[in-house]
């Protein structure tokens, strides 16, 4: 491998005092790259061995990285900002980099357009916010320097064209409404074309169409002759380099000659603009011959499709008028309906009506032949008596459609609290089980011990009987403590099958409740009720039989349910020891005497 040459002195003292400097100095000695770069001593064989030695050394990355910075806080502001733009833009112009050229022209350079780009975009909002006139001028200076610099670059490396066309940041610029940014930018895309002319029939046409957009909007909105001479000039490169753009300008706007003519006619630039016309005219007088056998083409293909049409249409009218005449019979049928039912729905209230007045007259004569019967003395009596009635019979059916009433609104809120039962249930057994297991598992073998854990223990025990010897019993009372305990444990016995019997008297006294009230939910209205549905209530075995079969019906529908329906029945295990008869049975035994070695 080649040895590398020599490097300049300049760059490389620049590149320690930038690697050694605090990061407020480094955009100030990156200024001095711009004097190195400009020395007139220098040949062009030299040139690009400094270029070569600046890019070895990353100082053009360095300049990169401060550009991404906020600028207003660098030692210079914004002055700053766009002498580094063109230190970039000088360096990356003529250099040949040999060693990885791929990441340089397909990474580096994208990303020092991108950056560019955003700095021309932050010195435009910039001079947008500014108030002074003095600031408005400096910005718009830094930001013809940015634009210059890109205009430089590009020139350098005509494959960035495609890249500065379709940024973001490059189509915010164009659409700008200040008149010293778009006539900048104009200018830019100017530069661009110059170099290559064909660089908007490689971006997107949704891009293409929006820059041409904004060239026609500027000339049809503006009356300033500075944007209108930039924007014809651009229209006039765009036309006489490519006749694509020229036919597109043709036929996307056909009344842009018209606009042309009319508006910006007599401002200073009637050359370029009677040019650009001039092409817009042929064009357009060639294309009225296209346009008119087009036009013939397609008068054509509609008749022939009209006739198609007309002949389907003829050959399905027969279905078509079938179908009318059927939906039309539908129709009617269904307004005789309708109006038959609102006749026999008036009908039934007459007769209604009538049998009320017939009800009422006959209750009335009742009354009166009731009162003829009746001793005058009697009369007030049986009046009261009657208010009596009638107030009872309306205040019952008042109370049973009240209860039917509040019955019904509480049946979805039992449903509710006996689901909650069940699931409170079930998460109770889940997690009784896992405290039996617990319980259980302390009684599990414990681990195997190694020889010196075996001592130790061994020697823990020995010292600890001989602290604490145990108490000497004799045999009689050892023999009364075991009768005293055989005693409590028969007293727990005979306590704990009685608790049983209590328990499962219990049981059956809520499973009878809830039997109960299961048949009250599912009992017919007071109007549907048949003797068959009184027996129910009346004898205490057939809800009973019901409860059984039903739970009989239950059980087989369980049975026949598939495997995943009964995952959940792995938390409702019936092996499981109980904790009281675990104890029991621990409780009975009796150890006495003392510790034999």
């Amino acid at each position: 491998m080649a040895a590398r040459p020599a490097v300049d002195p300049r760059v490389l003292a620049l590149a320690a005092q930038v690697a050694e400097g605090s990061e407020r100095d480094v955009p100030g000695l990156l200024l001095k790259l711009k004097e190195i770069l400009s020395s007139a001593s220098l040949g062009h064989q030299e040139s690009k061995k400094i270029k070569q030695d600046i890019y070895f050394y990353d100082l053009i990355h360095y300049c990169m990285l401060v550009l991404r910075q906020d600028c207003s806080r660098l030692h210079g502001g914004w002055a700053t900002a766009a002498q580094l733009a063109e230190i970039i833009s000088h360096c990356c112009v003529g250099l040949e980099v040999k060693e990885n050229p791929e990441e340089f022209y397909q990474k580096f350079l994208p990303s020092a357009i991108d950056n560019l780009l955003l700095l021309g975009r932050r010195l435009q909002v910039r001079f947008i916010r500014a108030v002074k006139d003095e600031e408005k001028q400096d910005f718009l200076r830094y930001f013809q320097t940015v634009t210059d610099a890109i205009c430089w670059l590009v020139g350098g490396h005509i494959q960035l064209t495609d890249c500065v066309l379709q940024n973001n940041h490059f189509l915010r610029l164009l659409i700008s409404d200040s008149v010293e940014i778009a006539v900048t930018m104009m200018s830019v895309l100017h530069s661009i074309l110059g170099v290559n002319s064909s660089a908007l029939l490689q971006v997107d046409e949704e891009i293409l169409h929006s820059v041409l957009d904004e060239l026609v909007y500027k000339l049809s909105s503006s009356t300033n002759p500075v944007i209108g001479n930039t924007a014809t000039k651009l229209l006039l490169l765009m036309a006489k380099f490519c006749k694509q753009l020229l036919k597109l300008l043709a036929t996307r706007y056909k009344g842009l000659n018209v606009l042309l003519s009319k508006q910006w006619t007599g401002k200073g630039f009637d050359r370029d603009l009677s040019q650009l016309l001039d092409l817009l005219y042929l064009e357009q007088s060639n294309g009225e011959g296209e346009m008119q056998r087009q036009h013939q083409a397609a008068c054509i293909i509609q008749a022939t499709w009209r006739g198609f049409q007309t002949r389907k249409r003829l050959k399905k009218l027969p279905r078509a008028v079938a179908a009318l005449q059927r939906s039309f019979r539908a129709k009617r049928e269904q307004e005789i309906q309708l109006l038959k039912k609102q006749r026999e729905d008036e009908s039934l209230k007459l007769q209604m009506r009538l049998q009320r007045q017939r009800a009422m007259r006959q209750f009335h004569e009742r009354q009166l032949s009731l009162l003829e019967v009746i001793q005058p003395s009697q009369i007030n009596k049986h009046m009261q008596e009657m208010e009596v009635k009638s107030a009872l019979t309306i205040q019952r059916f008042w109370r049973g459609y009240r209860a039917r009433k509040n019955f019904h609104q509480l049946k979805q809120s039992l449903k509710e609290y006996k689901a909650a039962v069940v699931i409170q249930r079930a998460a109770c057994k889940f997690l009784e089980k896992r405290r039996r297991k617990r319980t259980l598992s302390s009684w599990k073998d414990p681990k195997g011990l190694t020889d010196e854990q075996r001592v130790a223990l061994q020697q823990k025990l020995d010292d600890y009987i001989k602290l604490h010897p145990a108490s000497q019993m004799s045999e009689e009372m050892s023999e009364e403590l075991h009768m005293q305990a055989q005693e409590k444990l028969a007293q727990f016995l005979l306590r704990s099958r009685l608790d049983q019997r209590a328990a499962q008297r219990r049981e059956s006294l809520l499973a009878q409740v809830n039997t109960d009230v299961e048949l009250l939910m599912n009992a017919p209205q007071l109007a549907e009720t048949t003797e068959k549905d009184l027996a129910v209530f009346m004898s205490r075995s057939v809800p009973v039989a019901t409860k059984a079969k039903v739970s009989h019906s239950a059980m087989l529908k369980y049975v026949r349910w598939p495997w995943w329906k009964k995952l959940g029945d792995e938390f409702e295990e019936d092996d499981v020891i109980p904790d009281d008869t675990l104890n029991a049975e621990l409780g009975s035994l009796f150890i006495g005497g003392r510790k034999s070695l």
